[in-house]
């Protein structure tokens, strides 16, 4: 592992020490190595490295590479580098998903064994656009539903009339009734039924793979994470994570979401969308385009080293730093 460039790290004044007994505060930023950080992923990491510090926390870095197909190799390094150069430093040895498959497995047996899971045997194109319509779902839960009787009327000619009937692809976490509210502490009070809205959801692949929502809830847990911050791309896959973290007896972290970055078109800027890698030569132009996409003014800072007190500053007076978790008042500076 490379040491983080010093000329764009922030001095040890801009990153408060912990709490004597450890910090309360667990921040986590995680990329997906499927190409190097963009200006839109840097506004994500930008904004949980504020706030770990803000907050006097500590700030882990992981590697999602669990979606082993999507990964391009050599491109975890590349992030490594690029969050070094920018001044962005990670607290402990980052991980990497793809070394943590003995936690998933152990976590899906647990929810094996309570009845939370299930085998499924559904093809995507087979089902009805819209949540899952619980076709799969076994005895005693409810399944004849008339979503899944359309489900089970638009099946292939020839085709059971049950596909719960035919060998297992996949399997599904079996969601509970009811609306899931929770507090953004930027969006503010937030509700979803994930039963009616999503449906049951997949947890392992049909080729084998963990699903991301079952790995992303493990490793919050499993390294203690109290506070997520992340894309607002991801806003709707929380009140699913609740569910799961619940199911294995964790207690869900609390979240706040940042705005996207979008290109001309009004897209995301993604990957996929062939977004421009960060160019990390100049740290403090990239600093100060993130930071102003997060709807704060332009800072006076001439150097990246005066940077990080003053955004610190800022984002603690935002987002509260002087209660044991920050409290929102406020989506808008």
């Amino acid at each position: 592992m490379t040491q983080p460039n010093e000329s764009a790290a922030p001095p040890d004044a801009a990153r408060p020490a912990a709490a004597a007994g450890g910090p309360a505060y667990v921040g986590r930023f995680a990329p997906s190595p499927s190409g190097p950080l963009h200006a839109g992923s840097l506004v994500a990491a930008l904004a949980s490295y504020l706030d770990a510090r803000a907050h006097r926390g500590r700030w882990l870095l992981r590697i999602e590479d669990i979606d082993e197909p999507r990964t391009v190799p050599g491109a975890d390094r590349v992030i490594l580098r690029q969050l070094e150069a920018l001044g962005l430093r990670w607290d402990g040895e980052p991980v990497w998903q793809t070394r943590r498959h003995p936690l998933y497995g152990r976590a899906f047996a647990r929810l094996r064994a309570a009845g939370r899971v299930y085998g499924c045997a559904c093809v995507r194109r087979e089902l009805p656009p819209g949540p899952y319509p619980g076709t799969c779902r076994p005895a005693g839960a409810p399944r004849d539903t008339p979503q899944a009787s359309a489900a089970n009327a638009a099946l292939p000619a020839g085709a059971p009339p049950h596909p719960a009937q035919r060998p297992i692809r996949s399997w599904r976490f079996l969601v509970e009734p009811g609306v899931e509210t929770f507090v953004d502490r930027w969006l503010g009070p937030q509700s979803q039924d994930v039963a009616a809205e999503v449906g049951d959801f997949i947890v392992r692949r049909a080729d084998g793979l963990w699903a991301y929502q079952l790995a992303v809830v493990v490793d919050d847990g499993e390294q203690g994470v109290t506070d997520v911050v992340r894309g607002a791309d991801l806003l709707d896959s929380t009140a699913r994570q609740r569910q799961l973290a619940r199911a294995l007896g964790l207690t869900p972290p609390r979240v706040l979401h940042v705005p996207l970055v979008v290109d001309a078109q009004g897209r995301k800027l993604s990957k996929q969308n062939h977004a421009p890698a960060l160019d990390v030569s100049r740290p403090l132009d990239c600093l100060r385009t993130a930071w102003r996409s997060l709807g704060f003014a332009e800072l006076p800072a001439a150097t990246p080293q005066a940077f990080w007190p003053e955004a610190t500053a800022q984002w603690a007076r935002r987002f509260g730093a002087g209660g044991p978790h920050g409290a929102m008042s406020s989506p808008h500076p």
